[in-house]
């Protein structure tokens, strides 16, 4: 058997220099922040910001060939080191100002801006320099659609098919469905619908009451379901409804596949929505939680009056089941069943195709369609039964990707517990702090809850949540399938 061509590797490193080159720039966001602000956060991050773009784009002019041919394998491996390798790069000026921050931690922040995690090693946040904290928020803000999806609309000024990365990076079963006819129109498309929602959604929270600074940090951490704060106590700081309600509508809004948002902006009519089983299930999961999260709240007396009730578990049961992660309580401290419910609903309450993490809902409704198959079959064995979404059957195809998906998630979750078992964190933070990476929540329970944080693990304990971010954002199948020996050879 003969190995991958050279050549190949050449490519995959010659793009992924030019994405490093390009993301370099990004630096400028935070340096004009440091001067314009005089905080003393611009010698770090010119410093990385130099070295990210000098590294870059000398290897890429080093790589540079006439063959431009991008193999779908390439792609899978592309994806998987952007991510990577754009997480080291962005954590540099964490690392370089804070002298008392390990490089585990550093990364860890850095990898967990970038798959919109929201986990974070950082206290002091409200006395925390303008530049980190918008440094963080625009990590959110690029890693909520996606930087390969970004990739995909620049891809062919470098000559290069952009359909593969398409399909590694998009979240959801269903990978092949276009808005457009183009990839590359695809991805302005959902680009342009993310750059719209991000707009109405500071301009909501600025209208709401809160400075220009605020509405810009959180814009970025909410429309990317990302859940970073410029506060220490997160949106609990401003303790104002009107901005929690600002800040439901757009997660709610971003938890949706954003096909459903250019379909209704393309037809001008909410259409789209109501005949999306995904959709339904998704806002009837989220409504289903708020209910009886308010009711345990209420029944158990934690607040006086049903009002403020309603809207703690309004607010945080829709923060954690959309993945976001924001919290305005420290619903650790509440009856277990209600916060143990919100992390049940964020694994798998979010659409495909939208900025949320977890298993995506329309996993779940594949798989409680094929269980209802299955029990109709033992009833009626000779009867030919398809798994329906809707008007439309679901292909084995789909099928049995679900399926492996979902014992991969399973997998992993075990795994990445027992490792944490094993070096000494109690169950509780464990289970939960694995389930919160890798479906990218960012605050678990116990040690790290929402009062609470991930700086006082261990190297190890880092290092194993950080490829769990990684794997749960990349939806676990697209980093495995590396693994496999068959995936080196031709």
């Amino acid at each position: 058997m003969q190995t991958a061509r050279p050549n190949s590797a050449l490519i995959v490193l010659h793009i992924l220099s030019v994405l490093v080159g390009l993301f370099g720039f990004a630096f400028l966001v935070p340096i004009g922040f440091a001067i314009g602000m005089n905080d003393g956060g611009l010698e770090a991050f010119v410093k990385a910001g130099l070295l990210t773009s000098g590294l870059g784009f000398s290897l890429a002019y080093l790589t540079r060939s006439p063959n431009k041919d991008l193999r779908p394998r390439d792609g899978f491996l592309l994806v998987a080191l952007v991510w990577l390798v754009l997480a080291f790069f962005a954590s540099l000026p964490l690392y370089f100002y804070f002298p008392e921050l390990r490089f585990s931690q550093a990364f860890f922040e850095g990898i967990s801006a970038l798959t919109t995690t929201g986990a974070t090693v950082l206290v002091g946040l409200d006395t925390m320099p303008p530049s980190i904290l918008i440094w963080r928020s625009l990590l959110q803000w690029f890693g909520g659609m996606g930087i390969i999806i970004l990739a995909v609309a620049i891809l062919p000024l470098l000559g290069v098919g952009g359909m593969q990365l398409f399909k590694a990076e998009f979240s959801g079963p269903s990978k092949d469905a276009k808005l457009t006819p183009r990839i590359t129109e695809t991805a302005k498309a959902l680009w342009g619908i993310y750059l719209f929602l991000s707009v109405c959604c500071f301009a909501g929270y600025w209208l709401a009451g809160m400075s220009w600074f605020d509405a810009l940090i959180h814009t970025g951490t909410t429309v990317s379901i990302g859940g970073l704060s410029s506060h220490d106590a997160s949106l609990g700081y401003f303790n104002d409804p009107v901005i929690e309600t600002v800040a439901i509508t757009f997660m709610l809004l971003s938890g949706i596949n954003f096909v459903m948002h250019f379909s209704a902006l393309r037809n001008r009519s909410v259409r789209p929505y109501l005949g999306c089983p995904e959709a339904r299930f998704f806002l009837f999961s989220v409504a289903f939680g708020v209910i009886v999260v308010w009711l345990t709240l209420w029944g158990h007396g934690v607040y006086e009056t049903a009002i403020e009730a309603f809207r703690m578990a309004a607010f945080n049961v829709v923060a954690i089941a959309t993945t976001t992660g924001y919290a305005t309580a420290d619903y650790g401290s509440w009856p277990a069943y209600a916060p143990w419910l919100m992390i049940f609903l964020c694994a798998f309450s979010t659409s495909s195709g939208s900025t949320g993490g977890g298993i995506k809902m329309i996993r779940l409704v594949i798989m409680a369609k094929l269980a209802q198959r299955e029990l109709l079959r033992i009833i009626h064995p000779r009867s030919v039964q398809l798994v329906q979404l809707g008007s439309s059957s679901v292909s084995q195809s789909v099928v049995f990707a679900v399926l492996a998906y979902m014992l991969t998630y399973g997998a992993t979750v075990m795994v990445a517990t027992f490792l944490l078992l094993l070096s000494g964190m109690n169950d509780i933070t464990a289970i939960s702090a694995v389930l919160a990476c890798i479906n990218n929540l960012g605050p678990g329970l116990n040690e790290v809850g929402p009062a609470g944080n991930y700086a006082g693990l261990t190297n190890f304990q880092l290092w194993v949540l950080t490829i769990t971010m990684l794997m749960g954002r990349l939806e676990l199948l697209t980093v495995i399938v590396l693994l496999v020996p068959a995936f080196w050879r031709s």
